[in-house]
């Protein structure tokens, strides 16, 4: 499936009623085992003993994939098991809510949607399970396929290491060991049948670092989000395609430190505009508006392959014939959003003729409820107030400022913004010099992430920050539940304690 026609994916879970759809995935992705499926009785069994362990993934409506797992008492299996003995022969009498181990029992990917990266998704979904639940880790016994191939020259120790030094190609385990599994052992006789493999299987485990031992004590759960934001470099670039080369690159970067949101700042494809240095300034700018739609769509498409939230920045944007500057947010599960920048500063009305917008949302996401306000609108502590009134937890500020003078605008007014509105704030800029491309000749920027100033957070109210005016990335996490805290019980509470008795402020339209 192209990623053009992809409307919707959705990480749901498992339902009984799906039965007959997983068995169809399960039958396309196990050729080589065509009657080796799950019948249904072992479904109805797994979603009574564990039913948050059991989910899949649909894209359009159509189940493309799926996950299932339960919880072990990993001390009593050690090393040495089969898939029998892990699953108490396929009654899954071995699951305990008491375990310490989320051990995996399949995982399988129709065919025609392999490479949308939907696997890692799965993956992605069961590690903050498990972190969630307080497991120690992962484990499960992985095929090697293509094992048959070179049994009667090679040992199965002999075979993993020519595939962990890409001598030889293993689908299956050069996937699990990019997903930040590890092997551990190599298990005979694990699984019956399973002829291309030999019945060998890798046990490969993955650790969750953020496992605490159990006390006896009310522990929080936590929810943190984890930021990723893009300190651009201006550079020029020859076409479109090369822009959008380097802009795949940093979404690689981010998504691969499991990041769920990717910042990019405002005005990032200004360097397209340098082939226009022969057309008016006005003119040059409604060029590089043409460009808008392909890269919105190029950014959708990220968002959906590398499963991470994206906000793109901002573009110029040319609506029933007038000139806005607008954003969009590229979300995980393939919907799009818009935003639109409510106030533009006097050299974007004066030298490009742009309008100001009149949208301003909140919008939801699968880490909660963002905003984001383009660079000017930042410094309007109206809009951001307006924002957290709906209930945002994070804004993003894409910006683009040329000197130090605009930047600490743009700095000190978002840090405001975190401290009045209880939310973190994340913004993003450009760096460098643009000398063929007329009005964008120089760019400051340091990209950070801000939070309230109180106990639970640092004491000058910056999460992360970057090094000013060099092209890199900044990751940061951000705990939610720390701004539910702080409202119910911070040492100051700034949205508690508006008096609206005698003032009060209200969105038009």
């Amino acid at each position: 499936m192209k990623l053009s026609e992809i409307d919707k994916i959705e990480l749901q879970y498992l339902q009984l009623e799906d039965y007959l759809d997983i068995k169809d995935v399960m039958v396309s992705a196990y050729v080589s085992m065509p009657d080796m499926y799950w019948r249904e009785k072992h479904i109805k069994a797994l979603l009574e003993k564990f039913p948050k362990g059991q989910v899949v993934i649909k894209v359009n409506g159509e189940v493309a994939g799926c996950a299932l797992s339960i919880i072990v008492d990993y001390d009593k299996f050690e090393y040495n098991h089969t898939y029998k003995d892990i699953t108490a022969d396929y009654t899954f009498d071995t699951h305990t809510d008491s375990g310490n181990i989320l051990y995996g029992i399949d995982v399988f990917i129709k065919p025609e949607y392999r490479g949308l990266r939907l696997g890692r998704r799965l993956y992605d979904y069961r590690k903050e399970l498990c972190e969630q639940l307080n497991l120690k880790g992962i484990a499960f016994g992985g095929r090697i396929p293509n094992y048959h191939k070179y049994s009667d020259k090679l040992s199965p120790k002999e075979y993993i290491e020519k595939v962990r030094r890409k001598e030889i190609h293993d689908p299956v385990l050069n996937f699990q060991v990019s997903n930040d599994f590890h092997p551990t052992k190599i298990l005979k006789g694990y699984l019956e049948g399973d002829d291309a493999s030999k019945e060998f299987a890798v046990l490969l485990e993955w650790k969750n670092i953020y496992y605490e031992k159990p006390v006896k004590k009310a522990i929080t759960k936590k929810s943190i989000v984890r930021l990723g934001l893009i300190q651009w470099q201006m550079r020029p670039y020859k076409n479109v395609e090369s822009l959008l080369q380097q802009v795949e690159y940093f979404v690689d970067a981010v998504s691969g430190y499991r990041s769920d949101f990717a910042l990019f700042p405002e005005f990032f494809n200004a360097p397209l505009m340098a082939q226009n240095n022969h057309l008016s300034e006005p003119e040059a700018i409604r060029e590089l508006a043409k460009h808008t739609e392909e890269i919105v769509q190029k950014f959708s498409n990220l968002s959906i392959s590398y499963n991470i939230n994206i906000i793109a920045g901002s573009m110029p944007e040319v609506v029933n014939g007038n000139l806005y500057n607008v954003g969009y947010l590229c979300k995980r599960d393939g919907t799009i959003e818009r935003y639109e920048k409510i106030h533009v500063t006097p050299d974007e009305a004066k030298v490009w003729g742009m309008q100001g917008g009149n949208k301003l949302k909140v919008f939801d996401t699968d880490c909660g409820k963002i905003g984001v306000l383009i660079c000017y609108d930042s410094e309007f502590p109206e809009l951001s107030r307006l924002l957290a009134d709906e209930g945002m937890d994070i804004l993003f500020v894409p910006f683009l400022t040329d000197t130090q003078n605009g930047y600490s605008r743009v700095r000190h007014c978002s840090q405001a913004r975190a401290i009045e509105n209880e939310c973190y704030v994340a913004i993003a800029g450009s760096v460098g010099n643009l000398p063929n491309v007329h009005n964008m000749d120089i760019q400051f920027a340091q990209s950070m992430v801000f939070t309230p100033c109180d106990f639970a957070f640092p004491t000058n109210g910056i999460k992360a920050e970057a090094t000013p005016n060099t092209e890199m990335i900044l990751i940061a996490d951000v705990d939610i539940d720390l701004l539910r805290e702080l409202n119910q019980f911070g040492s100051v509470r700034n949205l508690k304690d508006r008096r609206n008795d005698i003032y009060e402020l209200k969105k038009k339209g």
